[in-house]
């Protein structure tokens, strides 16, 4: 794997062009902390929707984790659109099912322009937002118990199934993680979500069974995480993979994806949450998309 630097970034990010894909990764507050280093992002560039449903969660974790993931979506969109992340509106596309207002989550872009596209995922321990200027769709999962393996696995396609039960058992854990981030990463895409069964659809590693005209590939996420992106025609040319800064979600001013102290190899309970130095260009044989690791 050749390794690169890649370039200083800008203070704000700028659109992926076409055929490019932006995925930012940011780590929400660790749970099991006591409650005083639960910090909250600051909250007024939230909707009161968002802050609502913020609210809703029982455990501060979790409502730490759902207003961390929501501000730094409005963080980022509000530097790609040049605007104040609380004056952005968004909106659900229509349904492709039954066409009512709960398909694909969109930003409202004032003045025209050409669009920009996004999806926002987390699980316990990773937050995903990815943009690009073509419908999208990214997931990430934290690697589940093998019970969890053994009991979700009915839910896959069965070509998946066969896989899955193929594979070492050292390895199911990440095999399962990778199917099923690529399967939720496609429905989201697709703009259905699970309401179409998770068992409809291959997407497993014969690239020739998966859907027509769509593109799923794996993204780096950590040895605790899986982590894809879906997006319909052709694959990227190139895909950036960047961690945000701890601060930038609390409203510090820093810039977007400065280096902090973070190692991507290191388990998810270390203690320095942050970015990993450096950067790595790699070409996936699975995708042939280039894929840029970077912390800038």
């Amino acid at each position: 794997m050749d390794t690169a630097h890649a370039p200083a970034p800008d203070p704000v990010p700028t659109r992926p062009a076409p055929g490019h894909v932006d995925v930012w990764l940011v780590r929400p507050p660790l749970p099991g902390r006591p409650p005083a280093d639960h910090r909250t992002p600051r909250p007024p560039g939230l909707s009161a929707a968002e802050l609502r449903r913020a609210a809703s969660f029982a455990r501060p974790a979790d409502r730490a984790a759902y207003a961390t993931a929501h501000t730094a979506l409005r963080q980022l969109l509000g530097g790609y659109l040049d605007r104040p992340p609380a004056a952005l509106t968004f909106v659900r596309e229509p349904c492709p099912g039954c066409a009512g207002p709960h398909g694909r989550p969109a930003v409202i872009q004032a003045g025209g322009g050409p669009p920009l596209h996004f999806s926002l995922a987390h699980s316990r321990g990773l937050i995903a937002v990815a943009v690009a200027p073509r419908v999208i769709g990214v997931d990430v999962e934290r690697l589940p118990s093998p019970e969890t393996v053994e009991a979700c696995a009915r839910a896959l396609h069965p070509g998946e199934q066969a896989e899955l039960a193929a594979a070492p058992s050292g390895e199911r854990r990440a095999h399962f993680g990778r199917l099923w981030t690529r399967k939720e990463a496609y429905l989201k895409a697709l703009g259905t979500g699970l309401s179409r069964h998770p068992r409809t659809d291959y997407l497993g590693s014969d690239l020739s069974r998966r859907p027509a005209r769509w593109a799923v590939l794996d993204l780096p996420a950590g040895p605790e995480h899986a982590a894809a992106i879906a997006v319909p025609g052709d694959r990227p040319d190139h895909i950036t993979v960047r961690w945000l800064p701890a601060e930038l979600p609390y409203g510090e001013d820093v810039p977007y994806g400065e280096d902090t102290p973070y190692d991507e190899d290191a388990p998810y309970d270390e203690d320095a949450p942050g970015a990993n130095p450096g950067g790595t260009a790699t070409r996936s044989p699975r995708s042939g998309s280039t894929i840029t690791r970077s912390s800038r």
